[in-house]
């Protein structure tokens, strides 16, 4: 890639076409915009990128190589919960708008277009903060050995979370402390320090009377991305003291669902006055709590809202003061009942003359108020030696009670009741029936006849069966039972009534082994029964490639290839192939999981849509090829150095480059259609470049476009064309931008791009001078003053000036400042031997009744004092641009500042535009028109691989 160029060579070329060889590796740099504090470079050319919280984050990854590389930002994780936006950013520009602390971090730029390795670069992003300090106060009391009376000592830390670390001063009143200043008085950091920042502590010795003050401690971040210092104050007085609490309230406090629980807090002593919060099981509050001071109501009470409330108190001494109740809802829940069998024999059917036990469960709040009872038939049961009521159980949860009927007889068959309550009342009880007959038996599971396997195809809808029998019927759980998989509601265990299980629109992950059973503790206290059913789902073949766009010149040779990845059943496969809907072939898959197409030379009729259609019993699988001769679409080569120039004032010239994507895929390329518009415009032109000779892949091809119109934009569509026709399309903006070159030789600035040539607003003025064209600007309003175009008579053109409107007050200044320009050296050591002259010129517009100043000023590296005055005017000077034109002698790096001074009025907008530094001495200045003078300049630029060039205009 040639790194060196001369226009004034090009600019001698016709429309012609210039062809070179020329694909280059990714390289890759990242650069900032927005609202960046520092940037500044570290070990291993690492770049840290510094920014204020809340402020917006935007990053560019500047790419150069060819074909164009891909783009690609991530971030390194600091942990699991710290992902970048969950993914990757697929674009240039990464922009964060209002950044905060935690998304700081390492951010990596990868470019690759497959030529060598990927290009990485990385930036560190710093995000500073400062938040509100916290002073909190301690003291100790502790017994002196040798002397008989107590000293106190108090410590006052103040502490604030920022990056970078924090620093902290400490004020007594007005009174500034430091170490030393006040024997009675410690200022020192401990040996740990917090994560976010230092901690600084102020120790006061054996307190005196003037150590009842007010205490500041400032922190400050030394005014690091224009973050100010904050400070917080804490007055010190004899009464000051830790808080303490007292509840009104009894613990436990047990009452009924629905009820209005009230607990009050009262504070019993504390100065500063503490403040008091509630929370519950140390999480928040319910959303339907009111709390008012240190009353806290729990309206219509749910036992979801039962827990352990606590009140605490702070006020920044000492450790805060807790005290906590707890509030018990009153509720029953969860009956639950079964029947075990006589233990002592191995049946598990009920027979008369054995044992038989029936259980009853409830889950009671408070569980010491839980009340059993027994009905027989209704009939209120008592213990007795033949039938045992138990209300405790080792061998089970508690809250069960036991009916054991020894020696069943005929007699006690019958429905049996259960009924739990709570012994204070106002708790609806639960009552559970249980039926004991001949008829009660153990469950037993089947799976019908012809239920498994079931076979269905992807998309039914099946039901798997379990028959259930027994008395008590119990509910039966459903579950796979070859992998660890949720069913197909997503619970790992789906419930039935009725030992149906039914899957809406099943598909193929869904083939396996299902598994139903009885659960524990329902109906029988018996080993759960359980059966299998198996799942077995079809589907159509799956294949790839599902779409493949082939595209081939006329007379060629290719093969379309079907592969079949997975199907059910896998036997009997089918294969057609089609042309559109004729057939062009047909068979079944043998051995191979595979079928070619083979066209052995192609003709104007084979282009189109190919399908292969493969089948089997659940439906069909197809591959797509569309075949086309289109050549694929250009690729734009964005590295060129100094694609712009000028060679008239309201003319530039561009220098269109791109190579062809796959070249050699399709018919020869014979020409390209150019088409061109105007951004915003809808009239194109389009002229047609013709090919001589097949393009090489990766050759770069160059067009001149001449004649574009400053500071316009250009849409441009290059289409390549063969013999099948028009291909794919690519599309590009050209945009004209002033050249500008730091190292001064000349330089020219009309502002009609948005960088305005790297000038800058002065950060110490009032307000700031506003870029802007006469389309675009409102005059609705002050009719009566600015100009009607920019110098060149261009209502499109852009110029700068200063807006006067509200809220601008008389006398308030806006400065311009140009980029920094070094002085050429004279001598060939590389010094200044003698001071050298430049032409500082300008045009300016200074019309309306309220027109201010307008002074220009030198700005020199090293001259710490005042700007030196260069030119200035006053007042009303007509609708019209004017030419200002001064010699300046700089001896260092310089600047030049333009200042506006807004005037008594609305009607005093001040505007300049075409900036110039020339070398030499001023010429006399042409006579003031609006007609645009020729410029002629020339500048310096240095490429990566550090050749310095020179371009002349």
């Amino acid at each position: 890639l040639h790194r060196r160029y001369n226009l004034l060579g090009i600019l001698n070329l016709p429309n012609s076409l210039i062809f070179s060889s020329s694909t280059a590796p990714p390289t890759v740099r990242i650069i900032h915009s927005g609202h960046a504090c520092n940037i500044e470079e570290e070990r291993y050319t690492e770049r840290v990128y510094t920014i204020r919280e809340g402020e917006t984050l935007e990053l560019a990854c500047l790419v150069s190589g060819h074909p164009r590389p891909q783009i690609r930002w991530t971030k390194t994780a600091g942990s699991a919960s710290d992902r970048f936006q969950d993914s990757s950013v697929f674009n240039e520009t990464l922009r964060i708008i209002r950044i905060q602390r935690h998304q700081g971090g390492r951010y990596y730029c990868k470019a690759e277009n497959g030529l060598g390795s990927p290009a990485i670069k990385s930036i560190r992003v710093d995000v500073y903060y400062l938040d509100d300090p916290i002073v909190t106060v301690h003291q100790s009391i502790g017994e002196a050995k040798e002397q008989f009376y107590y000293e106190r000592t108090v410590f006052l830390r103040c502490m604030a979370n920022s990056n970078p670390p924090v620093r902290y001063s400490w004020r007594r009143d007005k009174e500034f402390l430091s170490q030393g200043s006040d024997k009675g008085v410690e200022i020192y950091e401990p040996f740990f320090t917090q994560l976010q920042g230092e901690t600084k502590i102020l120790k006061l010795k054996n307190l005196r009377p003037q150590d009842y003050a007010n205490y500041s401690c400032i922190a400050s971040v030394r005014n690091v991305c224009g973050i100010p210092e904050k400070n917080v104050l804490f007055k010190l007085s004899n009464k000051t003291a830790s808080p303490t609490i007292k509840l009104l309230v009894e613990d436990p406090i047990v009452v009924n669902p629905g009820q209005s629980v009230t607990l009050v807090c009262v504070t019993s002593g504390g100065e500063p006055t503490p403040t008091l919060t509630w929370v519950r099981n140390t999480d928040e509050l319910s959303k339907k709590s009111r709390l008012n001071g240190g009353t806290l109501t729990l309206p219509a009470i749910s036992m979801e809202e039962a827990g352990v409330y606590s009140c605490v108190a702070s006020n920044n001494v000492g450790n805060p003061a807790k005290k906590s109740t707890a509030i018990v809802v009153r509720g029953l829940k969860k009956g639950r009942f079964w029947i075990t069998p006589d233990p002592y024999h191995n049946d598990d059917n009920i027979q008369i003359g054995r044992e038989v036990k029936i259980s009853c469960q409830v889950e009671a709040t408070p569980p010491e108020e839980l009340l059993f009872s027994w009905l027989k038939n209704g009939r209120p049961l008592r213990s007795s030696e033949r039938m045992v009521i138990t209300h405790t159980d080792p061998d089970v949860q508690p809250g069960t009670t036991n009916l054991d009927i020894i020696d069943l007889k005929f007699t006690d068959f019958g429905t049996y009741t259960c009924v739990a309550v709570l012994k204070n009342g106002g708790i609806p009880e639960v009552s559970i029936d249980v039926n004991i007959s001949s008829t009660t038996v153990p469950p037993e599971l089947t799976v019908p006849r012809g239920k498994s396997p079931m076979v269905v195809q992807e998309g039914d809808t099946v039901d798997l069966q379990c028959l259930v029998s027994g008395k008590p019927k119990p509910i039966i759980l459903w579950s796979r039972a070859d992998k660890e998989v949720p069913m197909p509601d997503g619970s790992l265990q789906t419930e039935s009534y009725d030992g149906v299980l039914r899957i809406v629109n099943v598909s193929r992950e869904m083939t396996g082994t299902y598994r139903c059973a009885t659960s524990q503790y329902n109906g029988f206290n018996v080993k759960p029964r359980e059966a299998l059913v198996e799942l077995t789902v079809q589907y159509p073949p799956v294949v790839e490639p599902v779409f493949t766009e082939i595209r081939q010149g006329l007379g060629r040779a290719f093969t379309l290839n079907c592969r079949v990845l997975r199907a059910h059943p896998s036997k009997v496969l089918k294969y057609e192939w089609k042309l559109g809907t004729r057939l062009l072939t047909m068979g079944q898959f043998d051995q191979r999981d595979e079928t070619d197409y083979h066209v052995r030379a192609l003709n104007r009729e084979g282009y189109g849509e190919y399908t292969c259609e493969v089948t089997n019993e659940a439906g069909a699988g197809a591959c797509r090829f569309l075949v086309t001769g289109r050549a694929y679409a250009p690729e734009f080569y964005y590295d060129t150095y100094s694609a712009l120039w000028q060679n008239r004032p309201r003319v530039y010239g561009f220098k269109l480059q791109w190579t062809q994507q796959n070249p050699l895929s399709v018919d020869r390329i014979v020409a390209y259609r150019l088409g061109m518009k105007q951004t915003g415009q809808s009239r194109w032109w389009e002229q047609e470049i013709p090919m001589e000779g097949a393009i090489a892949k990766g050759e770069l091809i160059t067009h001149n476009l001449t004649e574009l119109i400053k500071p316009e934009a250009y849409l441009v569509r290059l289409t390549p064309i063969t013999r099948f026709g028009e291909g794919d399309s690519t599309d590009r903006i050209i945009r004209y931008s002033a050249p500008v070159n730091p190292h001064l030789r000349e330089f020219q600035c009309s502002f009609e791009d948005e960088a305005v040539c790297m000038f800058t607003q002065d950060k110490t003025d009032d307000f700031d001078w506003t870029r802007h064209s006469a389309a675009t600007r409102d005059t609705k309003y002050t009719p009566n003053t600015g100009p009607s175009s920019d110098r060149a008579g261009s209502k499109q053109g852009f110029y700068m000036y200063i807006e006067t409107s509200r809220p601008r007050l008389e006398g308030e200044k806006a400065r311009l400042l140009t980029p920094t320009f070094n002085v050429a050296p004279k001598s060939p050591y590389g010094t200044v031997t003698a001071a050298p002259t430049y032409c500082f010129g300008f045009y300016y517009h200074m019309y309306g009744k309220h027109i201010g100043a307008l002074n220009a000023y030198l700005r020199q590296k090293g001259h710490s004092g005042s700007d030196s005055s260069l030119w200035n005017l006053v007042g009303n000077q007509g609708d019209r641009w004017k030419q200002a034109k001064v010699n300046i002698h700089p001896i260092a790096s310089f600047q030049l500042v333009l200042e506006g001074i807004r005037g008594p009025g609305i009607e005093g907008d001040i505007a300049i535009d075409d900036v110039t530094i020339e070398e030499g001495e001023c010429k006399d200045p042409p006579p003031n028109s609006n007609t645009a003078m020729p410029l002629y300049f020339s500048f310096f630029f240095m490429d990566v691989s550090g050749i310095v060039s020179e371009i002349t205009f």
